[in-house]
């Protein structure tokens, strides 16, 4: 081995050391501020959480993220050095966290950073969301009782949860001390508690799949059209608005039923382009009132193809389980057809009185159709819109304010 090669090998051991000591000093300085900063902040939310009702869990929520929010936007730069002021961040943080679909600015003011983190609070305040996270909170607290039970033999105190077998377990005596009917009745009444445990596992494993299926086809589905259609590109370049954030944004905003859009005129500007808005229009419906529905039709999908005994429970048992939005099969099919009853009448109206009006005009046949449908639904509940509301007759207006009231009743 030449001089050259020695002094290159001595080198790159010497180096090797360094980086090693470095990232083994790294490591060492994570780990001691995870242990005194991370941990113990996690710890005492976890405290605070457990000893809190739902209302001030959820004030505490909402506030904590809104400002959250609005501290980051106000550290980053808007589009052309346009600065809203403080109030205007906190309102539109808010507005954001709770999809009211309110700003005082315009929303071209903002940057597509600050897109960014507008998105990421319309995803945490998406009612979708926030009952998935309230069910995973009360998952926990369902067999809680299982570590102080006295009834059960020292080989099962120390799980938190019972044994899958535990049918079995009962039949050869292995597990009841007593075989008396209170003791009989007890463990029947843990079997049950475990099963409900179970259920409500699987529910939350359903509700993330529908949040992320659902984002990630509709994203991949407004990424395509953009991609084919080039005046949807055009437009967006003109104004300065990434080709990335764009679907992202307004998926998220669509299915969270907030109403924010990149664009100051909302809709408008694709108004023509149909097959935009058959993206969003499913959308819509199934991030707001027909999520109920969609959950249990996926959840009777389940039970169907893969046999869990847990999707029949949930489907029997739906007001057992304490998730709000899974309804009763009755009550789902009745909450169908309202739906679709309320979109149809105010299509048949808006046809009616706007079809030739200056609202809907340079729209072929074609387009007309597609654009009454994706206002009567989005007037109900996004917000979006491809016309400019001051141009529609008023009895127009005051059918979409009935319609607003009567989701909410």
């Amino acid at each position: 081995m030449s001089t050259v090669q020695k002094s290159a090998m001595k080198n790159f051991t010497c180096f090797g050391k360094k980086l090693k000591h470095l990232c083994s000093g790294s490591f060492s300085q994570l780990s001691h501020f995870c242990k005194t900063t991370i941990f113990p902040i996690f710890a005492f939310f976890k405290f605070i959480i457990h000893r809190l009702n739902s209302l001030a869990l959820h004030l505490l929520y909402f506030i904590s993220i809104s400002f959250l929010g609005f501290f980051i936007l106000k550290g980053l730069k808007p589009r052309n050095n346009i600065n809203p002021g403080n109030l205007d961040l906190i309102f539109t943080s808010v507005s954001a966290t709770t999809v009211s679909s309110m700003s005082t600015v315009e929303m071209e003011v903002f940057s597509n950073t600050q897109f960014i983190i507008l998105t990421i609070l319309m995803f945490l305040g998406g009612e979708v969301f926030l009952s998935m996270v309230t069910l995973y909170l009360t998952k926990s607290k369902i067999l809680k009782p299982w570590r102080n039970d006295n009834r059960v033999n020292s080989s099962c105190e120390s799980l938190e949860l019972p044994p899958p077998n535990l049918a079995n377990e009962i039949e050869t005596g292995d597990v009841i001390v007593r075989h008396d009917s209170h003791t009989s009745n007890h463990i029947i009444s843990l079997e049950n508690r475990y099963l409900k445990y179970k259920s409500t596992k699987l529910l939350g494993s359903i509700i993330l799949f529908y949040l992320l299926f659902s984002h990630i086809l509709g994203i991949s589905l407004v990424s395509i059209y953009m991609v084919v259609i080039p005046s949807v590109k055009d437009v967006l370049r003109e104004k300065g608005i990434s080709l990335i954030i764009y679907p992202i944004f307004t998926i998220v905003s669509t299915f969270s039923n907030c109403g924010f859009l990149p664009t100051n005129e909302s809709m408008v500007l694709f108004s023509k382009n149909s097959g935009l808005l058959w993206m969003l229009i499913p959308q819509v419906l199934i991030g707001n009132t027909l999520y109920p529905s969609c959950l249990r039709a996926l959840i009777w999908f389940v039970g169907k193809f893969y046999k869990k005994e847990e999707a029949n429970y949930l489907l029997k048992n739906s007001k057992k389980v304490g998730y709000f939005h899974l309804l009763p099969s009755k009550h789902s099919s009745f909450l169908v057809g309202t739906v679709f009853g309320f979109i149809l009448i105010q299509f048949v109206l808006f046809s009616s009185m706007e079809w030739n009006s200056i609202a809907l005009s340079g729209l072929n046949f074609y387009q007309k159709i597609v654009g009454v449908l994706f206002q009567c639904v989005n007037a109900r509940f996004t917000g979006e819109t491809i016309v400019d509301l001051a141009t529609i007759a008023p009895a127009m207006l005051v059918l979409f304010v009935t319609m607003m009231l009567v989701y909410y009743l």
